[in-house]
């Protein structure tokens, strides 16, 4: 019996394998990933690594840009037109790559009501918030010490504004 249960077991993972080598071509190797989409992303913006990006957090340094979360709230105040729109209310998010340049894209967009529940905002309203988002240019590279030098690496960014009537509250993180 037992011979005949070690070819049966090498069998079975031998097929999860070949089913999982498979899988891995349909699946991001990260919950999260962007992949590119050429009718979206710029197809001159270069990842720095093979594909995989950190979330802005995993390093404990919080947002990196030139003059921190408030000269993002001023670019935003300053720009945003706000919207007199009373069924406008709810939490969009727009996240991002930030590559290990400080170059963002692969921008993508949701919005979900005050339930959480996803919805459509008014595109008056997101355009000018992906625009705004696009045109931030001072993002700074993130990096960590190895042994011998200082190693950037891309990595996911977002910002989520809270929206009332068609205005920003605040903008997370």
């Amino acid at each position: 019996m037992k011979k005949l249960l070690i070819p049966l077991i090498f069998l079975s993972l031998q097929s999860f394998c070949q089913d999982n080598k498979t899988t891995m071509l349909k699946y991001p190797n990260s919950t999260g990933d962007i992949d590119f989409d050429s009718t979206l992303d710029r197809k001159d913006f270069q990842l720095c690594g093979k594909g995989y990006g950190y979330q802005y957090f995993n390093d404990g340094k919080g947002v990196l840009y030139e003059g921190e979360k408030k000269a993002i709230e001023q670019s935003f105040k300053e720009k945003y037109k706000s919207q007199n729109a009373s069924k406008q209310t709810g939490l969009i998010r727009i996240r991002f790559v930030v590559n290990c340049k400080g170059e963002t894209d692969r921008f993508r967009l949701i919005g979900t009501d005050e339930n959480y529940q996803e919805k459509t905002f008014d595109k008056s309203i997101t355009e000018q918030l992906l625009t705004i988002a696009k045109e931030l240019k001072g993002w700074k590279p993130k990096a960590f010490q190895s042994k011998t030098e200082i190693l950037a690496y891309d990595f996911y960014q977002y910002l989520i504004f809270k929206i009332k009537d068609g205005k920003i509250t605040e903008i997370l993180p």
